[in-house]
């Protein structure tokens, strides 16, 4: 099943005298289910997409529907924001209540969910993102990667169908990101929830199922983390740079290596490394 589909979407900032085209005559689906990162230099059209997706901003052009439920409806706003959780760069754009638990409270609130369900979703949600220890705490009070996790914590306590997030590790630490990513892995895998990473950080992308490269408003390139990375012409075109790990083999295959192909993570870096060490 579907869960997202853009059908020749055209979006532009602006009054109509000085319009800045964001998104031309863009179509993509993704499937429910579906773990895709999304990617592009800055302006290419990411964080719109998000906004378009949740009913935030409405196509010019075009349509979006969200399981099948146009977002140019006002009628399905309400159940397409309770089934497409969204989690902003800025924690501080989403914060409600000073209080940690109040704020992660306030979707399930919103959405009608009776006390004790209330409460299971907040402890659910606080444990999956490490904030359980900071539950009474005052949000002001936080760190920035603190902050952020709240952030997620109330996404997730809605029990969202499709998780966004528009660079939403952006402000925290190598090991905070690693962290979050791997509770998007767990609720990914383990309850189907799509999930939509919008990042920069190109060792995230690798972890997706499928990886959209957007530029010039269209998608340039889609495909398999393997497939999009073999790509280093788009890659270099659109402003990106390949993994860390990627990166690493290259330097080394240029110094003489033969590591071969499709080096993405630490964990084939390393294996390849150690093959080539067994043969000494």
């Amino acid at each position: 099943m579907q869960a997202i589909e853009f059908k020749n979407v055209s979006f532009s900032y602006g009054s109509e005298d000085g319009r800045s085209e964001v998104l031309k005559n863009f179509s993509l689906t993704i499937k429910q289910g579906s773990f895709v990162a999304l990617l592009g230099r800055n302006g290419s059209g990411k964080s719109t997409c998000a906004k378009l997706i949740n009913g935030l901003l409405i196509p010019n052009e075009g349509t979006v529907t969200v399981f099948g439920m146009s977002t140019a409806e006002k009628d399905n706003l309400f159940e397409i924001r309770k089934r497409a959780g969204m989690v902003f760069q800025n924690p501080d754009n989403q914060q409600i209540a000073s209080i940690v638990e109040d704020d992660v409270a306030f979707g399930p609130e919103n959405i009608g969910l009776d006390r004790e369900e209330i409460k299971k979703r907040i402890d659910f949600a606080l444990k999956v993102t490490g904030t359980e220890g900071f539950r009474d705490s005052q949000v002001a009070r936080l760190s920035g990667g603190q902050k952020q996790r709240v952030a997620i914590a109330g996404a997730i306590a809605i029990s969202p169908d499709i998780l966004i997030l528009d660079e939403s590790t952006s402000m925290l630490d190598p090991k905070g990101r690693q962290e979050v990513m791997h509770v998007v892995r767990t609720l990914n895998k383990e309850k189907g929830m799509t999930v939509i990473d919008i990042t920069h950080y190109m060792d995230e992308a690798v972890e997706a199922d499928e990886v959209l490269i957007l530029g010039d408003g269209v998608v340039k390139a889609q495909g398999s983390p393997d497939e999009i990375f073999a790509k280093k012409d788009i890659i270099a075109e659109c402003g990106l740079e390949l993994p860390r790990s990627a990166k690493i083999a290259e330097s080394l295959k240029k110094a003489g290596l033969p590591l071969g192909d499709g080096i993405l993570t630490k964990e084939s870096l390393s294996e390849r490394l150690c093959e080539l060490l067994r043969k000494i």
